[in-house]
């Protein structure tokens, strides 16, 4: 029989478990977690309070301008298109052959009052000039002829006649007769002479040729039209207003809608012609006589003296018929009013005052008008005071603000609105 000696055993092997000796590495998962718990009773221990504020919210950044108390001159805007003041359709009245057109007969062509633009052939009519004028001869020879047998009636009639003679023994029914034809030659005379004027066709006024109908060697009849013409010694133009419009120019004006000279507001007259931007100074010199039933409106007529001259300025464009301009009128001058933004309103009357402590504050103001940018104030501001001129999106009376200052004023920053 075969002893084996006993082997002596480790006492820390005896103490660990035999599952743990077999798989080692089970063991890892278990220390990481351990060590994670650890870790974190320790961070929560010493963690310390954390205080709950508020957020900050900074005041809407805002612009605003002084006010400023001046006198304003208020002008009234208007379109509208330039018109000659007189337009004719220029016809003959007699007839015949054109033999003879002026250098100025063409379509823009100028002429003076007076100037002969066509001539008809003459001769018809000089020899119904020489026709009259000898039966006009014949008139006064048998004018004289009565005169004297008259008288010789009246002689006779004194040294034979018995009693009161009668009209017809003194020749007076044939005397009246004689001085009846005579005057009836003459006006026979005068009306052939005239017609032999009238073959010169003249311009009536200084004007322009606005077209030309009939030209060399065309016959023409009584009645026809030659040209189209207009005149230029000042130029029109029809502005449509509101009336109350007409609140802001001092208009005096007699029964015939015609305003005084002394209470003619002065007109400026803009436009772009041949792609440079001109002005003309004109006044208005009448209203017309009713207000328009579909849009509301009165008519402003505006006048431009010379539109075609270029007077003392050589850079001065002519101001043709038919351009489309904008006509500013000067009215009357408002005193000691404030101009703000129309973005400082709030509704109607009220604007934003700021005050020393940045604060806004509600104002009612008194609006005397309007306009396209701005608004003009007649009273409730002074001179000095902050407006805002930002458009908030709610406002609070007393609420607090940043004024933007001119350092503030790059692209990167933006104007707050109140939540």
């Amino acid at each position: 029989m075969n002893i084996r000696p006993l082997k002596s055993r480790d006492p820390d092997k005896a103490r660990t478990p035999g599952w743990i000796r077999r798989h080692p590495k089970a063991l890892l998962p278990v220390a990481v977690v351990a060590f994670g718990a650890l870790c974190a009773y320790v961070l929560i221990s010493v963690r310390s309070e954390v205080v709950v504020a508020p957020p900050k919210i900074p005041p809407p950044l805002v612009r605003a301008m002084p006010v400023e108390i001046k006198n304003v001159q208020l002008t009234v805007n208007a379109q509208g298109t330039v018109a000659p003041r007189t337009k004719t359709s220029l016809v003959s009245q007699v007839a015949g052959q054109i033999i003879t057109v002026s250098p100025a007969f063409a379509n823009g062509g100028f002429f003076k009052a007076g100037d002969v633009l066509l001539a008809v052939d003459p001769r018809d009519y000089e020899l119904a000039v020489d026709r009259a004028r000898a039966v006009v001869a014949q008139a006064r020879v048998r004018l004289a002829r009565e005169e004297e047998e008259a008288e010789l009636a009246r002689q006779e009639w004194q040294r034979l006649g018995n009693g009161e003679a009668t009209d017809l023994a003194l020749r007076k029914p044939q005397l009246e007769d004689a001085r009846a034809a005579l005057q009836a030659a003459r006006a026979s005379q005068e009306q052939a002479r005239l017609a032999l004027d009238r073959t010169r066709i003249k311009a009536p006024y200084e004007g322009r040729v606005l077209s030309k109908i009939v030209d060399l060697g065309q016959y023409v009849n009584p009645g026809a039209p030659v040209a189209r013409i207009y005149a230029v010694d000042y130029a029109e133009i029809r502005l449509p207003v509101p009336h109350e419009q007409l609140a802001y120019l001092d208009l005096v004006y007699n029964a015939r809608s015609e305003l005084e000279p002394a209470s003619r507001p002065k007109a400026l007259v803009h436009a772009v012609f041949a792609g440079a931007p001109h002005t003309w100074e004109g006044e208005i010199v009448r209203i017309e006589g009713e207000i328009d039933a579909r849009t509301r409106m009165v008519n402003l007529v505006a006048r431009v003296v010379a539109p075609y001259d270029k007077g003392d300025d050589p850079g001065r464009a002519p101001l043709f018929a038919g351009l489309f301009v904008e006509v500013e009128i000067l009215g009357r001058v408002a005193m000691d009013v404030a101009v703000v933004p129309r973005t400082a309103l709030r509704g109607a009357d009220q604007v934003l005052v700021i005050d020393e402590d940045s604060r806004l504050r509600f104002r009612g103001v008194d609006l005397l008008r309007l306009e396209a940018e701005n608004a003009l104030i007649r009273s409730g501001l002074d001179g000095g005071e902050r407006v805002c001129i930002s458009t908030l999106d709610a406002v609070v009376e007393g609420m607090q603000v940043r004024i933007l200052e001119p350092e503030e004023t790059s692209p990167s920053r933006s104007e707050g609105g109140a939540g």
